[in-house]
């Protein structure tokens, strides 16, 4: 989940009643969300493709095997940063820009899942993950229920993931990594149910406004981060080593 300014803590007209929710409102709300699934997509598509690519031609396994593996896996937090913490600065096209650039940095890192995994196991994985994301997007998009107090925990739940990740990177514990795999899967599930209600209340308070195309990227960048880690957690268990 990106760390970024969220529209909802300003103040802006939205629909308080059933009878301003107009017809003019969904479907400008479906094209929002649309726009953010489409970024998201294809941003999705793009590290695929830079991955398997990056992977066969042989630099993969050349380049991560040297100090340069470190800045290529680091890479992409630093353009989250950038994108989370720029976002109010910076023009809709540089983040555009960003998203793309970020999208094909991540498929250079991501390329090492191919040097690991068998393909089947990946593309099996992958189509797992695209249907639970799917199942979970939609039930955060059409629950009634709030989730905005279950974002916390699982935020806080990230961090505590990450902090058993550095310490296991010293204890190399087998079960400690399968317990983080399974962690992770739920949290990223939550989170993904969880940031599609977020961004679609947002459209609320951005529509009509600069914020607009903002708010679709970086919304982008939230599903894309939620998607890419299931996949990821989701593969250590799934996936079958070369």
């Amino acid at each position: 989940m990106a760390n970024w300014s969220d529209p909802r803590t300003a103040t802006a007209a939205r629909p308080t009643s059933a009878g301003t929710a107009t017809a003019s409102y969904d479907a400008g709300l479906r094209r929002y969300m649309l726009s953010v699934y489409n970024y998201m997509a294809s941003g999705v598509l793009l590290t695929g493709i830079v991955a398997l690519l990056f992977a066969q031609s042989g630099l993969a396994a050349q380049v991560l095997s040297t100090p340069l593996a470190w800045v290529i896996m680091l890479a992409p937090l630093g353009f989250v940063m950038a994108m989370s913490f720029g976002v109010n600065r910076m023009q809709t096209s540089t983040l555009q820009i960003l998203f793309w650039a970020f999208a094909v940095v991540m498929g250079l890192s991501m390329s090492s899942i191919f040097l690991v995994f068998t393909g089947t196991s990946i593309a099996q994985t992958f189509f797992a993950t695209a249907a639970a994301f799917a199942g979970l997007s939609l039930w955060g998009y059409t629950t009634k229920r709030d989730l905005s107090g279950l974002g916390t925990f699982l935020v806080m739940g990230v961090v505590g993931l990450l902090v058993a990740m550095i310490i296991n990177i010293f204890l190399q514990s087998t079960a400690l990594a399968f317990a983080i795999s399974a962690i992770g899967v739920l949290l990223f599930a939550g989170l993904t149910a969880y940031d599609t209600q977020r961004i679609k209340s947002m459209y609320a308070y951005v529509q009509g406004t600069d914020m607009m195309g903002k708010t679709v990227i970086m919304g982008a960048l939230s599903l894309y981060l939620d998607f890419i880690n299931m996949f990821t957690f989701l593969l250590n268990f799934m996936g079958s080593r070369e």
